[in-house]
């Protein structure tokens, strides 16, 4: 089947549509994809055709594209990027032009001040801009054209084309890296010979200098072209930068070795050779910085190579292989042994065994059978699996996934933010230093002293191991804990869980392992309760909540054709924390809370709810059945602790938190668990409206809250905490609302979080400590004249790169705690 020319999907012979474009027909799903690519071939933007090589359909537009940039208003193009296209819309761009901490605070102040900008967050570590913007105010072509006079190149975020233009921005660095290496090379011979007796000759010594000259000429033009770029752009911005301060070290002293070249007779000393020396260790500082930076990042790009890009569709018995990006929801997809799974979906034929340990961090095989659901980037052992798409790419759990940990990585730390507000002071601060320090030695030993002073200043002051003190931390612990099954949505949040003192557990399903079984029942005389049965899973069949499904399962026991019975259900009726109601044949049944049961005038005989308290204090939850009015029986329904509940609590006791259980059953059988987990403290009887209250007022105490819990009731008591746990085998709000999510599903992994915390701030205040005692140590020795530039070149990208080895250590978390946990 023919695909359309702009989006790739395929077209409908009936619903073809064709235009000439450039001379030649071309065929489209829809008249919107034919007007938009009709503008783009109108507006010169042709290269926006370039075809991908996996898919051999067009991909992003690249930076070329930043003087056409009204073609990214159009909402056809946006669609690719945005998910929301309403008024208000979200997107991340990518900027390779994002270098230094201080770039930050110059994009996100100077995209402040566009009205319609609701949010701008700049991340240093991956050079992303997210933006949150109202497309009613202010059009996504201004936003990229402001980046742009401000001096950065900015385009729709792509893994792929992200993962390119890093490459080749290493490359394009590398080569002039090799460059200025080789022009050093040259240029050492040179000063040799100058060193060693050709300066006392006039003639050798002019053209040597000249020699010198022309090296360091193509040299600065070239090698060191970068900084120059940077350094304009923040004239054009009106800031100062990092590449403010090389540049004008760089410029002065290129500028006074051309003085003494065409001034012999005055007698001075000419540095060609020490400009090109630091243009080379520069660059070999920020080379070597990029590729660090990248490994420390490492932990999240190979969470996206997990993802498979082609799939074997499996259409009418025959197996095709395509690009992951043009299967259809509904489609099916064969998957061998030994293949990684290209979708989520759900099994139709097949079974086998499947290793999940990408998401949960367990590395242990899950036997998966028709009617299974599986996900995107897990690995089928054995067995040949038929599956039916669900969600592909960025919408498969894994996809989600990796947006999580890019937000995370991305977010800012309050030290951050504070670090980042003195960055435009830091180097105004740099240069007024610099000049102090040339103008006291100019006066003191002349004017090379001074240019070799004022230059080692400008140089040896870097802000960025200050910038890349939080970032990278943060960015490494997300990604780290993202592969050993803790999500961390919120960089903030590893933060703020170091000051929790509080924290509120959700009852069912959180500590419980949400696995109901119906394990006793009462009943009024007369009753025919195999009869309720499947009365009863009729009604709750409809229902979600752990209570139902455990009727469901009672029946299925005990009564497997019930589904084959004719009960006639009718206006079925959930409220929340309280039960469900229906029609049944005409009879009306409430199943329910005894409250709930109060509240409609129903009568409760005493002799069931003595059964009640009975089963309350075995910590089993009783469940009311009424008809008409009339109460016929009660259920009690048990749920057992999760394993590592007890281990957990013993743990957050230990570190000396306070604990409490929530739940909305009946404060007798909320005792009755709590009594299993130790001395906790026990709130109950709460509706699922009112739990969001209970955190609020512990708020309110001055306590410092944590909620974990795994269920749609509890999703805005997570909101409202100061940091939400959720179970990654939860409901999917619950999963939303949470800052940290346990792929695993298990609750010790809350005691390694903390743990986390308190590493990675750790090395935060390590990373800042390092910034600091590297300016007040090596700032004055510049001053003083006791370091030369060739010097303070080598040092200044060591303290970089100090910082993002010491963030890299974070990688080595689990691995440590595992060993401790061993010995």
């Amino acid at each position: 089947m023919a695909q359309c020319y702009h989006c790739g999907q395929e077209i409908k012979p009936s619903e073809r549509i064709d235009r000439i474009i450039k001379g030649t027909a071309r065929g489209f799903c829809c008249h919107g994809c034919a007007s938009v690519c009709e503008v783009i071939h109108e507006s010169g933007l042709e290269s926006f055709y370039k075809l991908s090589p996996d898919t051999q359909r067009p991909v992003a537009p690249s930076a070329e594209l930043a003087k056409g940039s009204e073609f990214f208003d159009y909402d056809e193009v946006q669609s690719q990027y945005v998910k929301d296209l309403s008024s208000q819309r979200q997107i991340t761009l990518m900027s390779d032009s994002i270098h230094c901490a201080a770039c930050i605070w110059l994009i996100e102040h100077s995209l402040a001040k566009l009205d319609g900008i609701q949010h701008a967050n700049v991340n240093f570590t991956n050079r992303q801009i997210k933006l949150r913007w109202d497309n009613n105010k202010i059009k996504l072509s201004h936003i990229l054209k402001q980046l742009h006079q401000i001096g950065y190149e900015a385009r729709p975020y792509d893994a792929e084309e992200s993962e390119q233009a890093y490459k080749k921005a290493n490359r394009d660095l590398l080569y002039r890296m090799g460059f200025a290496g080789f022009a050093l090379m040259n240029a050492m011979w040179f000063s040799i010979a100058l060193y060693t007796g050709a300066a006392d000759d006039s003639e050798y010594k002019s053209y040597f200098y000249l020699m010198l000259f022309l090296i360091a000429s193509v040299t600065l033009v070239y090698s060191a072209q970068p900084f120059f770029k940077g350094a304009w752009q923040n004239l054009k911005a009106k800031t100062l930068g990092m590449d403010s301060s090389i540049a004008l070290g760089l410029l002065v002293t290129y500028i006074y070795s051309v003085w003494v070249m065409l001034n012999p007779e005055d007698g001075g000393q000419a540095f060609f050779a020490t400009v090109i020396d630091l243009t080379f260790l520069l660059l070999v500082g920020r080379y070597l910085e990029a590729i660090s930076k990248n490994k420390a990042l490492d932990a999240t790009k190979r969470l996206m190579d997990l993802q498979p890009k082609m799939a074997r569709q499996w259409l009418n018995g025959q197996e095709q292989i395509v690009p992951v990006r043009l299967l259809k929801v509904g489609e099916r997809v064969l998957v061998k042994p030994g293949d990684k799974l290209p979708v989520d979906g759900r099994i139709i034929e097949g079974s086998g065994n499947v290793n999940e340990s990408m998401l949960s961090g367990e590395s242990r095989e899950v036997f998966k059978q028709p009617g299974l659901v599986v996900s995107a980037g897990t690995m089928n052992l054995d067995g040949s699996l038929i599956i039916e798409v669900e969600n592909t790419l960025e919408n498969t759990r894994l996809g989600r996934i990796i947006h999580l940990v890019e937000d995370a990585q991305g977010s800012k730390a309050s030290i951050q933010c504070t670090a980042e507000k003195i960055m435009p002071w830091f180097v105004s601060v740099t240069i007024t230093l610099a000049v102090i320090a040339f103008v006291f030695w100019f006066f003191q030993s002349g004017i090379e002293v001074a240019i070799m002073a004022g230059t080692a200043v400008l140089i040896i002051t870097c802000p960025c191991a200050l910038g890349l003190a939080t970032p990278m931390a943060m960015a490494v612990a997300a990604g780290v804990s993202a592969r050993n099954g803790i999500l961390v949505k919120n960089g903030v949040v590893l933060e703020m869980l170091n000051e929790i003192d509080h924290f509120v557990f959700d009852k069912t399903g959180t500590l419980t392992k949400g696995n109901m079984k119906w394990v006793a029942d009462q009943w009024n005389e007369g009753i025919d309760h195999q009869a309720w049965l499947s009365k009863l899973a009729h009604i709750e069949q409809k229902s979600e909540h752990s209570l139902a499904r455990a009727v469901v399962s009672a029946a299925d026991e005990h009564q497997p054709d019930w589904r084959n019975q004719a009960w006639s259900v009718n206006d079925f009726k959930a409220e929340p924390g309280r039960g469900v109601s229906a029609q049944v044949d005409g009879q009306g049944i409430r199943i329910g809370t005894a409250s709930w049961l109060q509240q409609a005038d129903i009568h409760l005989p005493a002799h069931l709810q003595a059964f009640e308290q009975q089963q309350a204090e075995l910590g089993r939850t009783s469940v009311w059945v009424a008809a008409d009015q009339e109460v016929i029986g009660v259920l009690a329904i048990e749920d057992e602790l999760r394993e590592d509940a007890k281990e957990l609590i013993d743990r957050l006791k230990a570190r000396g938190k306070k604990i409490t259980l929530l739940s909305g059953d009946r404060y007798t059988v909320a005792r009755a668990v709590a009594a299993q987990l130790g001395d906790i403290d026990v709130i109950a009887e709460v509706l699922p409206e009112d739990k969001s209250d209970v955190i609020i007022k512990l708020q309110q105490q001055g306590a410092k809250v944590a909620m974990v819990g795994d269920g749609v009731n509890d999703a805005p008591a997570l909101s409202r905490a100061h940091v939400g746990f959720a179970l990654g085998a939860g409901t999917d709000v619950s999963m939303d609302s949470a800052d940290i999510v346990l792929l695993n599903n298990q609750l010790v992994a809350i005691d390694t979080a903390l743990d986390l915390s308190t590493r990675t701030l750790k090395t935060v205040k390590e990373n800042i400590g390092i910034s600091i005692a590297y300016n007040v140590t090596m700032v004055p020795l510049a001053m003083a004249a006791m370091l030369t530039p060739l010097m303070a070149s080598i040092t200044m990208p060591l303290s970089g790169l100090v910082v993002i080895l010491n963030a890299m250590r974070i990688r080595r978390f689990y691995a440590d705690r595992q060993t401790k946990r061993n010995r």
